[in-house]
């Protein structure tokens, strides 16, 4: 079966209403008018809901355990919801306040909002945009916020009005599939900062994206593609499918460069040197063409103290170059003793992942305290944190490859991947 064939399960997606989707658009429903734009009918021929009806809490108890005729996304319709013009407003803001991307913005903002003003909203898109910024605002100002920059960047790069128009969709769009997904799970400020549990939850969310876009709305095919791709990487490194290389599609990469940077901007007191330290710490992960601009944009603002004194940073190094040390002997010992396949692959992919933060260990020079020395403070600093970061970004990656394991197994690998969670601890 080729990667983008979809399977069974895939095809009977949305045949029943998704449970954390409709309790969102419940919430919303209750300052905004979200209406069933047809009649709403069970598999067997059932009328659920009325067509004009308001939904109301008791669509969630016909709901309950049906399946549907039509997927519940393409019934309904937001009758107030986000239109264009709330987006260029958005925009607006984005575009006057003093988020750290703002300077990479402006410069594009003429153009930026031209397009906003005709993008082309689908129902099922604007229902669960809508649901979004009223239930769900940070997700609504990660997905604007999602738009300007890809659409700053395809700018930059001399995308025409039709390229400018889809990179601004398909940022909007990216994370539709978080929707779909117990919002506990999604409570940290970044992916890196989720534990194991909620990891394993979002990193279905761009495969569900993907399908919402492909299956219920008609956005061109590469929309689709690209959600699917916003959390993969160019060296196989990223998820779901750890696709690499020309698997990419040029839209899914800069919509990886997007929301990899936005993920290092969650903090307000960050600043774009972040997002482009997060960029560059490992060589070969992202589109070094987008990376570039924003880069470049960084570089240009003025420079940033560090908040730590460069002696806490050298020490902090030293634990984390020993911590790398530990945890490559570590999966070198279990990998020749593994017996069980889950267990070999689950050790195959940390010792990759591993092997690529000890190439952005060795390329940023962190291991030369000279060179540490001269360096600027707050970008080393940068620097450091990613890579602790990255550490336990690693320790889920691992854990989820492994599966259920036996006993044995699972005591090993689990004391192994605790202490890249350790690692990652500041002070630990």
């Amino acid at each position: 079966m080729s990667r983008t064939t979809p399977t069974a399960g895939d095809r009977n997606a949305f045949a029943s209403a998704n449970p954390h989707a409709l309790a969102t658009i419940l919430e919303a429903s209750e300052t905004r008018r979200i209406i069933a734009a047809t009649d709403v009918f069970d598999i067997s021929g059932i009328k659920l809901w009325a067509a004009e009806r308001p939904v109301s809490a008791e669509l969630q108890r016909k709901l309950l355990d049906r399946r549907l005729r039509a997927p519940l996304e393409s019934c309904l319709v937001a009758e107030d919801g986000v239109t264009t013009l709330t987006l260029v407003q958005a925009l607006g803001a984005l575009l006057e306040g003093d988020s750290p991307l703002a300077p990479l913005l402006r410069p594009h903002g003429v153009q930026l909002a031209r397009e906003a003003a005709v993008l082309p909203l689908h129902p099922v898109a604007q229902l669960l945009l809508t649901a979004a910024q009223t239930a769900r605002p940070p997700a609504y100002d990660h997905a604007v916020k999602a738009m300007a920059l890809a659409g700053a960047l395809t700018n930059a790069g001399g995308g025409d009005a039709a390229q400018l128009r889809t990179a601004m969709l398909a940022g909007l769009l990216h994370d539709l599939g978080e929707m779909y997904i117990d919002p506990r799970h999604g409570e940290a400020e970044a992916d890196r900062d989720l534990d194991f549990a909620s990891y394993q939850q979002l990193v279905v969310h761009p495969h569900v994206g993907h399908l919402l876009i492909a299956q219920l709305t008609n956005y061109p095919g590469s929309v689709a593609r690209a959600v699917a791709e916003h959390h993969e990487r160019l060296d196989g490194s990223g998820y779901p499918r750890a696709l690499g290389g020309d698997e990419l599609s040029p839209l899914g990469r800069l919509l990886a460069v997007t929301e990899a940077a936005l993920n290092a901007l969650r903090s307000p007191y960050d600043q774009l040197l972040r997002a482009s330290v997060a960029l560059r710490v490992v060589p070969g992960e992202f589109d070094l063409g987008w990376v570039g601009r924003i880069s470049r944009a960084a570089a240009s603002q003025p420079p940033q103290p560090a908040a730590m004194e460069l002696a806490d940073i050298q020490a902090r190094l030293t634990a984390l170059r020993d911590v790398l040390e530990t945890a490559e002997a570590n999966v070198a010992a279990q990998a020749a003793r593994a017996t069980q396949p889950a267990h070999q692959q689950a050790l195959a992919l940390a010792a990759f992942l591993l092997g690529r933060l000890r190439a952005g260990w060795n390329e940023s020079g962190m291991w030369n305290p000279r060179a540490l020395a001269g360096g600027d403070a707050a970008e080393v600093e940068a620097v450091e944190d990613e890579l602790y970061l990255r550490l336990r970004g690693i320790q889920r990656a691992t854990l989820l490859r492994a599966g259920a394991l036996p006993a044995h197994d699972a005591a090993a690998l689990g004391a192994l991947c605790d202490s890249l969670a350790m690692g990652s601890v500041p002070g630990a």
